[in-house]
């Protein structure tokens, strides 16, 4: 029996339409989002060169060789303030979190808006470090069924004007409006290396897009 030739070839030809339609696809969902981590250097942030850097194509904090003092940070050189971010970190003990909106004070410190990041309690809250603590709080058990523990889970963190809102692998786990003249409308974007035991955190595929 003669075979036919484009019995073989149809599938590879359809996996190849599939591959640049899914593509297509997500250009478009990605449009105007702009890379903030070029995948190779720290180019565009600032931190102590102790405890961060790019391995992979990932940025890597970890404290496990040299122990922080206090909370340090790996800052954006630029500042932000109507936006949309999204980035994926993976945690490995411990306590991190993104600053949005924020301030640097001194030797990586810094103070303002945080999309926390915990291994249990706080993941997912709005925090304002070095300020008034708790903005807006979760319901812990409802956002574990989102969190992939070990793994690597995405936030989507959107400013524009009075009100922030957090996604956690597409759940939203706060949307909230600030009323008070102390907020910042406009700041760094900054990771966060907690102080205390060693730990290490993972940050990759981040851009923002700027809103009017």
């Amino acid at each position: 029996m003669r075979k036919n030739p484009y019995v073989a070839v149809w599938p590879v030809v359809l996996i190849a339409l599939f591959g640049l339609r899914s593509a297509a696809v997500r250009a478009a969902e990605e449009e105007g989002f702009k890379p903030l981590f070029d995948g190779k250097t720290l180019a565009g942030w600032e931190g102590d060169p102790r405890f961060w850097s790019v391995q992979d194509g990932v940025i890597v904090g970890s404290t496990d060789e040299t122990r922080t003092p206090h909370n340090t940070f790996l800052c954006t050189t630029k500042t932000y303030k109507n936006f949309i971010l999204k980035l994926e970190f993976r945690l490995r003990n411990h306590n991190s979190g993104v600053q949005i909106r924020s301030k640097r004070l001194d030797d990586f410190i810094v103070a303002g808006y945080q999309a926390d990041i915990a291994e249990k309690r706080y993941t997912g809250i709005l925090y304002e470090e070095r300020g008034r603590g708790i903005l807006a709080d979760v319901n812990p058990e409802e956002v574990a069924k989102h969190v992939k523990p070990g793994d690597w889970n995405e936030y989507t963190i959107t400013c524009d004007g009075p009100r922030i809102r957090l996604e956690l692998n597409g759940f939203t786990t706060v949307d909230y409006e600030e009323k008070s003249p102390e907020g910042a409308k406009e700041g760094i974007i900054a990771l966060q290396l907690h102080a205390g035991p060693p730990m290490k955190v993972e940050f990759r595929n981040i851009r923002i897009k700027e809103l009017p």
